[in-house]
């Protein structure tokens, strides 16, 4: 059973990444306040389409390896291509787009909600949501902290992921949250170390926010 449906999962990844996203993240990854590029439709074949393919197929095999035949893994299925393309639009731009992270937070807490309902999901609705709410709160303060380390795309990010890693747990929170800082950090001091930048470089810290999410979950749907 695992073997069909990591399978169905990796080419699941595989034509939403390589097919479906590219062509979004070619007209999403424009400056802030410009228009989206012209293009025939937001779905179809773009640059960048193999990378986008490869990471969705991996991350798509590895949920599924990991969570199982449980309600959330739909969820999960939406949200993975939905975070590859917002990590390939901040890398592009330095920027995380209302059309993408205000659904994310939407489908993620309506998915679960349903999840709830339905016999074998692993998780709890209401720490969910109270997950999100935390994040939230957590990027917002740092955003009023720090407006230039923390950018409003971020805050309007964190309650998706809040709530994904809720779901599982308070341990989940804190270590998807802890991973993605040290992630982040980890990358800066590395272009710091090749000079690749500065102090005031600005680095896009969305890729590294979904990254350890996608960790504590992988970790903690099955403890």
């Amino acid at each position: 059973m695992h073997v069909y449906l990591t399978t169905a999962a990796a080419v699941w990844g595989l034509v939403t990444g390589g097919f479906a996203l590219p062509r979004a993240a070619y007209r999403l990854s424009v400056e802030p306040d410009l228009p989206w590029r012209d293009a025939r439709g937001w779905l179809g074949r773009g640059p960048g389409g193999v990378p986008l393919a490869v990471v969705c197929a991996v991350a798509c095999a590895a949920v599924a390896l990991r969570v199982g035949a449980r309600p959330e893994l739909g969820v999960w299925l939406l949200l993975v291509p939905a975070g590859a393309l917002m990590a390939r639009v901040d890398l592009a731009v330095l920027r995380l787009p209302d059309v993408l992270t205000l659904p994310a937070g939407a489908v993620t807490s309506a998915g679960l909600g349903v999840c709830a309902l339905l016999p074998g999901h692993g998780g709890s609705w209401p720490r969910a949501l109270l997950g999100g709410a935390a994040l939230f709160t957590l990027y917002f303060l740092l955003h009023l902290i720090n407006p230039a380390g923390m950018g409003f795309g971020d805050v309007k990010l964190a309650p998706a992921l809040g709530m994904a890693l809720g779901w599982y747990g308070w341990g989940a929170v804190l270590a998807g949250t802890l991973a993605g800082f040290a992630l982040g950090a980890m990358a800066g001091l590395t272009l710091l170390a090749l000079r690749r930048a500065d102090r005031k470089t600005a680095i896009p810290f969305g890729p590294f926010m979904l990254l350890g999410a996608l960790g504590g979950v992988l970790l903690a749907a099955g403890w």
